[in-house]
């Protein structure tokens, strides 16, 4: 979810850990228009019906890679960017694993514009830049979220970003042994959209949510 993605270039100013930089925050935070009010609300709609518990987005091939973010989301990616509006490359679900919303992206290799999509303003959008996720277990099955290293780190260690192994993480020092990483995935340079399920007084597309808390 975007507000893990979002602590950002402050804090990686300073040498916190934090997941990615918005190298382009929105531009339009202003009241919704009605084609995007119509279009929140479609996938308000089919989301809660097809993905209403984590339990449903694992079965579709999510995967979940972070701990709770400041607005509690849980954030579950299906590793595919480049998004449909039936199709969000992720989805968010609280501690109870009810379902918060969704993130909507397209790919942006080549700094492509901001998208035209879906009657949504493209002011929405953010720039989220590439980067490599994992996820380790220890010896008590106990998973660790929250972990990245930036796309031109892992290449220059000798990693592929179409098919990247826990292997480049030891060579990185970043884990002792492959077989302590669960997941690997790059999360490549997008345009990313949010989308709030659960209502949201400041809006759907909104960076916060009130209403939703750790």
């Amino acid at each position: 979810m975007k507000l893990r993605f979002a602590a950002l270039a402050l804090i990686a100013m300073f040498g916190f850990a934090t997941i990615a930089r918005a190298d382009e925050g929105p531009t339009n935070t202003g009241p919704m228009t009605m084609s995007e009010t119509q279009f929140a609300q479609q996938v308000q709609q089919d989301l809660t019906r097809r993905y209403p518990n984590a339990s449903d987005a694992v079965k579709a091939g999510y995967v979940r890679y972070t701990s709770p973010d400041d607005t509690g989301a849980i954030s579950y990616a299906n590793k595919q960017w480049a998004s449909d509006q039936s199709h969000p490359s992720q989805l968010w679900y609280d501690k109870n694993g009810d379902l918060l919303g969704a993130d909507f992206s397209v790919l942006r290799p080549n700094n492509e514009p901001r998208p035209q999509l879906w009657g949504v303003d493209p002011g929405r959008w953010v720039e989220l830049n590439g980067h490599v996720h994992y996820v380790t277990k220890d010896a008590s099955g106990a998973m660790k979220y929250d972990q990245w290293v930036w796309n031109k780190d892992f290449v220059a260690a000798g990693g592929s970003l179409t098919s990247p192994s826990a292997d480049t993480l030891v060579k990185m020092g970043k884990v002792k042994s492959a077989s302590d990483v669960a997941t690997i995935f790059e999360f490549p340079t997008i345009w990313d959209l949010v989308v709030w399920v659960k209502p949201n007084p400041y809006g759907a597309f909104a960076w916060e949510n009130p209403s939703s808390k750790p």
